[in-house]
């Protein structure tokens, strides 16, 4: 069958959706915004890189190579968006007493390990900062050549007027020092939007990370290493580029303020900029906030596995809502995706046995070819809202229509069932009920204790002595087992948060 829904996109620089028209027909090139690996990444970070995710398997779907490169910024990015202060790679590892390549490494590793667990594809390359700094000196070089640059006994900075249109993707006007000015002065810069290329070390300062170059010994400024990185791997014009909503408003403006002066044309490197948008979380008053590091709310995907919470369960909490909207999480948001998900692999893993193939084949030819009409309707409703600016939230329902229909066979729906997943990313042909059931790392009660006080419960319901059910309720509940009754597929407990 023919896939054929076009795939529109939203651009984040032109505030519209629009058809995707790739550079070179066939392919498309994007780069996204790493992490910087001085700590472990929380769950806000990540769900820039599920929606990332899910937007390569949905360009694979409709058809097209992917060629996708991912940064790790090891040096370069402040612990403010100002142009002055620490490095957060040399203020993690002055604080640990580690070795800042080791506190790279460390947190680099961590951070695939996240992405394997989300069930992440690798991308094509991992760029890291560290390995390209005589490509970024030669940038650097370049642009200053080109008179967009000046220098302070500081460094070397980014003059802002020599751009055209700076900071039209934040949604500034030009010039607009409300809103692209940068959070900390400088003496002596020429604008206060202006940032730095180039940092000097401060006088008598020596850093674990800097490097000799033309304006004095010191590091890249975290802008630089992006354009760089992506303009050397994906060409001078890519197809897309990717990040949270937060660069938006200074990050990405800069990369395309670099991009422009340095080839010396309008040109933004990228033709589509693509965001998601925060994670939030609220207090017990219902105030909200993104999640983040600075703000103390820090909750980590290990820290979700810790407490009994399989990470996929996360990635459909993700998948749950549009990528452009804000994702509201709580231990209740996350536990309801975990259920759901159960749910899902129950039905899955029965329609497998119903098969009787322990790992049923995944090549597309066989998944999508001679479906019935039913089936074929499902995947043609499916491929139209994922083509729709990635409408996940939309495709799920659809999952639950091949799941429950009564109009194909165990073998069509499970063909129209793992179609399906290549875009969702859940694995579902493979998950068991088992291995969604993680034991905490606190826990006190083995699952086969558990379910043995739920069999005892069994028991007194049907002798109809409710107060000893509601006793063993009440202690698994103390012991932080959630009895779940009434469940139509049979899953009698979850770990409460």
């Amino acid at each position: 069958m023919t896939l054929g829904a076009p795939l529109t996109l939203f651009n984040s620089l032109t505030r519209a959706t629009a058809p995707f028209d790739p550079i070179e027909p066939g392919h498309a090139r994007i780069y996204s915004c790493g992490p910087t690996v001085y700590h472990f990444a929380h769950l806000g970070n990540l769900r820039a890189y599920v929606f990332t995710d899910t937007l390569r398997r949905v360009l694979d779907w409709k058809g097209y190579a992917v060629t996708h490169v991912i940064n790790i910024t090891d040096v370069g990015h402040l612990t403010s968006d100002a142009d002055a202060g620490e490095d957060k790679m040399e203020k993690a590892a002055a604080g640990s007493g580690r070795d800042i390549w080791e506190v790279a490494a460390f947190y680099t590793t961590a951070f695939k390990r996240d992405l394997h667990n989300l069930n992440i594809l690798d991308p094509s390359r991992w760029s890291v900062a560290t390995d390209h700094i005589d490509d970024m000196l030669a940038f650097a070089k370049a642009i200053e050549a080109n008179g967009a640059a000046y220098t302070l006994d500081t460094g070397l900075y980014f003059d802002v007027t020599k751009v055209p249109d700076y900071g039209t993707l934040a949604g500034a006007p030009p010039q607009d020092d409300g809103g692209v000015a940068r959070i900390a002065e400088v003496d002596g810069k020429r604008h206060p939007a202006d940032f730095a290329l180039w940092r000097n070390s401060p006088p008598g300062e020596r850093r674990q990370m800097e490097w000799d170059s033309p304006w004095g010994r010191g590091a890249p400024g975290w802008h630089l290493e992006c354009s760089v990185m992506s303009l050397k791997y994906l060409g001078r014009q890519f197809d897309i580029h990717t990040g949270g909503i937060d660069h938006r408003e200074i990050h990405h403006p800069n990369e395309i303020a670099q991009n422009q002066a340095y080839t010396c044309t309008s040109a933004t490197g990228a033709n589509v900029w693509m965001h998601n948008n925060f994670l939030v979380t609220r207090d017990r008053d219902g105030h909200g906030g993104k999640m983040s590091k600075s703000k103390g709310d820090i909750s980590t995907l290990q820290s979700l596995i810790d407490r009994g919470v399989h990470p996929l369960a996360y990635r459909l909490l993700c998948l749950s809502a549009h990528y452009r909207s804000e994702l509201e999480f709580s231990g209740e948001a996350v536990l309801g995706a975990l259920t759901r998900l159960r749910r899902l692999t129950i039905a899955v893993q029965a329609l497998v046995d119903r098969h009787g193939e322990a790992h049923f084949p995944l090549d597309r030819t066989r998944l999508e070819e001679d479906l019935p009409d039913a089936g074929a309707a499902l995947l043609a409703k499916f491929d139209a809202v994922v083509a729709a600016d990635l409408m996940t939230p939309q495709a799920l329902p659809l999952l639950d229509q091949a799941i429950a229909t009564k109009a194909l066979s165990v073998d069509e729906k499970l063909r129209v069932i793992a179609s399906m997943d290549r875009v969702l990313g859940l694995g579902l042909l493979d998950l068991t009920r088992h291995a969604l059931r993680l034991r905490p790392v606190d826990a006190v009660l083995t699952e086969e204790v558990i379910e043995a006080r739920l069999a005892a419960r069994r028991e007194a319901r049907a002798a109809k002595d409710f107060a000893r059910s509601d006793a063993i309720r009440d202690e698994l509940a103390v012991q932080g087992v959630e009895v779940m009754d009434g469940d139509p597929l049979g899953w009698d407990w979850r770990i409460a948060l």
